[in-house]
């Protein structure tokens, strides 16, 4: 069946329409504040072959990886699946996110036939697991990490397994929050349920499904013909996951080779990490939907997102990696290893398409959790917190400042302090913006957020599952890197600081503590020096910007009333130019070390430049052209290295566009590559 074009357009957005009322249906009945009032949660229509066609402000990070759980569910019920059956889950092995991320599947008939899978996937702010939250810096295997559900009937043919959710909800904190989360899952798919029955009533049920598949198709006919548009060839970049190991560093290599052929791409991780007992990892699912995501958000953001849209994308990633885990290791790094799938994704189309990306987003989901028990109330509570960082500056426009990345969706990124407060025994010193916290460049990256939150209840943990508190957004095509993220506590005027940043596992806090944290900034697009003056003038105004980062990072030399002061600053911007690190590229394969599980890029210097430059063994260094994103490497000593040269095997040159004696510009990024590296820059919180 053929539809016309009104017809497919009006049949397209009844089934976003259903999504949107799951949504609000959602929003109107649960029962944690992450959900109803953080929106975190997503919801999607699916059709029997599990494709997803039809969401709407949805959570990216939710919805696309949806399939291989309704693909799970399929694979384990499919052929016993009757009306009034829903299935229940979150196994990350089996498709899903993390533990937190509870999925309901909902099988809709007509008659005995199967036509549409609604689904919700909802953050229950605490699944059991060690800590209160449920996600921990510290976890070594998954059931440190909560109750992992694989799909299972919760309710068949209509009548609910009342002892298997009891034997869940046993082992979760706040239970009669999370029961109530549930109930709001399955009256959302029930709305959905409703609403496809008086589509089919209306148009018939061939002419709807026929619209889904045509709509299929013309979403795949747009992302070939993007595509068909970029030059063929594989491009290659890397970037880390932070580990440590006796308080110090031990990155974690996630490399990537995008191969474009005609209307396809490939996006292979193959030598990636192996899987580690540390919260780095994640599953497939989350890597092949953050591929999808990132293509998505670049070439065709505008038409709304489906399956088809994915068909000519293949994702390799070797099981048993950080990028598709298996047990028993800890899998609650999703936002993690997807937003650093995102940033491989930036780094090798900086490549391809310049105009179209922008500088490194937050670098992390930074899930802050702080929970106990409240005497008060008598009641045990959970706050599950994640204060949204920068996004990357683009060609257009800065980055946007404490918003929501592009696998978000309309998530609240900035909680109100009046419903935590009402909610739980916390109280929110302060929020703010972080000044000098975005990449500088030619469009600053956005400014990360601050908040300072006092407990007042007698004690309570504090977990933080993070990334990014060393090695931090990356600037494109010469724009600089945003400021890593950073967690401390304040107790009784003296601050306490984490030997691991980023990676807090139920720290014991006391009445009166101030939990500090800050999200991390986003990178800058393009050369600082060659932003307006008058622009850097604006953000020391507004408070974006300090004087001193506006002289030494933008060159620009403000006046009295700061004002730009045109002669000095054209003067400083000629010598912070003509200062910068500078090597010629030199083929060289020998440029890794292996470490335990640990492999990384290193920055082979003759004595006489690192001198020149001011650089010590192990320092971190962002390698860079104009031309691309920046590598990192560990700077190594070495006196066979000839002066003036920079080893970089092919991976390298191609990633940076660089030519055998081309020019490669070194940037410090942090000293001794120790877990201490964090620290000054967390010190700047209070």
């Amino acid at each position: 069946m053929t539809l016309d074009a009104i017809t497919l357009e009006v049949l397209t957005e009844a089934l976003i329409s259903v999504v949107r009322e799951m949504r609000a249906t959602v929003v109107r009945t649960a029962r944690s504040v992450a959900i109803y009032e953080a929106k975190d949660f997503s919801c999607g229509l699916f059709d029997p072959a599990t494709q997803v066609v039809a969401q709407s402000e949805d959570i990216g990070a939710h919805v696309v990886p949806l399939p291989w759980s309704v693909q799970s569910a399929m694979t384990l019920h499919g052929r016993d699946l009757a009306p009034g059956d829903v299935i229940l889950m979150n196994d990350p092995y089996r498709g899903g996110t993390h533990l937190n991320d509870v999925t309901v599947i909902y099988p809709v008939f007509e008659g005995d036939r199967l036509i549409f899978f609604p689904a919700v996937r909802e953050h229950w702010p605490d699944v059991g697991g060690a800590v209160p939250g449920s996600m921990s810096g510290t976890a070594t295997e998954i059931y440190q990490e909560g109750v992992r559900i694989p799909p299972i009937k919760i309710i068949e043919r209509g009548r609910i397994n009342q002892a298997a959710l009891d034997l869940l909800l046993a082992n979760m904190r706040v239970p009669e929050e999370r029961l109530g989360d549930f109930h709001a899952g399955l009256a959302a798919c029930k709305t959905a349920e409703r609403r496809i029955r008086e589509l089919c009533r209306r148009y018939g049920v061939e002419t709807l499904l026929a619209a889904v598949q045509q709509n299929l198709d013309r979403s795949e006919r747009r992302m070939r013909a993007q595509l068909a548009r970029l030059p063929d060839g594989d491009y290659y970049f890397e970037d880390y996951l932070e580990t440590f190991r006796d308080g110090r560093l031990e990155p974690l290599l996630l490399p990537l080779k995008l191969t474009i052929a005609g209307e396809t791409l490939t996006a292979d991780f193959t030598g990636a990490s192996p899987q580690v007992p540390v919260p780095v990892n994640s599953t497939l699912a989350v890597t092949a939907a953050s591929v999808f995501i990132t293509l998505k958000s670049v070439f065709d953001p505008a038409a709304p997102l489906n399956q088809g849209s994915f068909r000519p994308l293949t994702v390799i990633a070797p099981e048993g990696t950080i990028v598709n885990v298996t047990p028993p290791a800890p899998a609650g790094s999703h936002g993690e290893i997807r937003k650093r799938v995102v940033a491989t994704m930036v780094g090798a189309l900086s490549q391809v398409a310049p105009e179209l990306v922008a500088g490194d987003l937050c670098r992390t989901s930074f899930h802050n959790l702080i929970g106990g028990w409240d005497p008060t109330t008598r009641r045990e509570w959970v706050h599950y917190e994640w204060s949204s960082g920068g996004n990357g500056g683009f060609a257009e426009a800065d980055g946007p400042s404490a918003m929501a990345t592009i696998d978000w969706g309309d998530l609240t990124t900035v909680q109100p302090s009046e419903v935590l407060e009402t909610r739980m025994p916390l109280l929110i010193d302060w929020s703010r913006l972080a000044p000098d916290s975005g990449g500088p460049g030619l469009s600053r990256g956005g400014l990360s957020m601050e908040r300072g939150i006092r407990v007042l209840s007698p004690s309570a943990t504090y977990s933080l599952l993070s990334d990014g508190a060393i090695l931090p957004a990356f600037g494109v095509l010469g724009g600089e890197a945003g400021l890593p993220v950073a967690s401390a506590v304040e107790r009784g005027g003296r601050r306490l600081e984490f030997e691991t940043p980023g990676k807090v596992g139920g720290f014991q806090l006391q009445q009166e503590d101030v939990v500090l944290i800050r999200s991390a900034g986003g990178g800058g697009y393009g050369d600082p020096l060659a932003r307006s003056p008058e622009s850097v003038a604006a953000d020391v105004r507004e408070g974006y910007v300090s004087v001193e980062a506006a002289r030494d990072r933008y060159g620009v030399v403000l006046g009295p009333g700061l004002t730009v002061d045109a002669a000095a600053t054209a003067k400083r911007r000629q010598e912070l130019a003509a200062a910068r690190p500078a090597l010629s590229a030199v083929q060289d394969d020998a440029v890794w070390r292996l470490h335990g599980y640990s492999r990384y890029r290193l920055a082979r210097l003759n004595p006489a430049d690192a001198a020149r430059f001011g650089l010590d063994e192990g320092d971190v260094v962002e390698l860079y052209t104009p031309r691309a994103a920046p590598l990192r490497a560990w700077v190594t000593i070495e006196r066979g290295v000839a002066a003036g040269t920079l080893p970089l095997d092919v991976t390298g040159t191609r990633a940076l566009q660089v030519e055998a004696g081309g020019k490669v510009m070194l940037r410090l990024l942090a000293r001794a590559a120790s877990a201490r590296s964090a620290l000054p820059a967390a010190r700047e919180v209070a």
